[in-house]
């Protein structure tokens, strides 16, 4: 019976051997693989950043050079990390999240605000800036619409772009989805307006102030702290679900260049300043409250 076993014993024992050599193997070949962005440099290939075109937030220059504050935080961000081989690629704001999933860039700025919704969906950075919500409406404000409860309890009705929080946050106020028109850009917001087919249009206050200024006068910004301070969004930067190594990798180079002289001189022509700054609310906070 001994000689008969024996054989079986250390066949199982070889069999046991190799599988732990199979899971040894595995581990370290798993520790060792890299984000799908590190991959891709590695290869030498660019990192690919989307945006639309949303002034003063991010949005093409000549050649479609990445302009506005987000894209001057990211591009810092990234330069501090030793990486300055960036492709922009630039969309619609409603195609930023589904062209992130769909790997068509790495990173998205547009000065996207972190949301339950979305955050389901992508990885933000911590934190670059908090920022309010408000309206353009015609020059003088004639219908008085300074906040959402005006738009309810006016009966009017608010112009906001596809995608949008303000979508979100007129519902929550109570404005009925009849008096919610969506519309692809803020280009489209101030047409709307001006043409006399929306009362208000709803955007952030950067937003807003560039659309008055750009108007002639035909259009004017509403006071953001007129909304409640629920409306107050934080603002970060987007990363693939995978990258999770890039991006704690980038939110230590963010820690260290957030608020410092060098990243307030970059963001300064865009009207980004120090009351901006997120303070010290994380990201997991805002993903729970927002």
């Amino acid at each position: 019976m001994m000689f008969a076993t024996a054989p079986r014993r250390r066949i199982s024992f070889l069999a046991i051997l190799t599988m732990l050599s199979t899971f040894v193997l595995s581990g370290i070949t798993t520790a060792a693989h890299a984000d799908e962005i590190m991959d891709r440099i590695n290869s030498g290939k660019s990192i690919r950043i989307g945006f639309a075109n949303e002034v003063p937030w991010a949005y093409p220059g000549e050649n479609q050079k990445p302009l506005g504050f987000v894209n001057a935080i990211t591009m810092g961000v990234l330069k501090s990390m030793g990486y300055t081989n960036i492709e922009p690629v630039v969309t619609d704001w409603g195609g930023l999240i589904p062209g992130l999933k769909a790997n068509r860039f790495d990173v998205i700025t547009g000065g996207m605000y972190i949301m339950k919704n979305r955050c389901d969906n992508v990885n933000f950075s911590e934190p670059i800036g908090v920022f309010g919500e408000c309206f353009i409406v015609p020059k003088g404000n004639p219908k008085g619409l300074g906040s959402y409860d005006d738009i309810k309890t006016k009966n009017a009705v608010i112009v906001t772009g596809a995608g949008y929080s303000t979508i979100e946050n007129a519902k929550r106020a109570g404005v009925p989805g009849s008096h919610i028109m969506t519309v692809p850009g803020n280009s489209e917001i101030l047409a709307a307006v001006k043409a006399g087919r929306a009362d208000a249009g709803g955007m952030t206050y950067f937003s807003a102030l560039h659309l008055s200024r750009e108007s002639g006068g035909t259009v004017e910004a509403t006071d953001p702290s007129l909304n409640p301070k629920w409306t107050f969004n934080w603002v970060g930067v987007g990363f693939r679900k995978a990258d999770t190594e890039f991006l704690v990798a980038f939110n230590t180079a963010l820690k260290a260049y957030l608020g410092s002289d060098e990243m307030m001189k970059a963001v300064q022509e865009y009207g980004y300043g120090k009351s901006q700054l997120p303070g010290d609310v994380t990201t997991a906070y805002v993903c729970e409250n927002r």
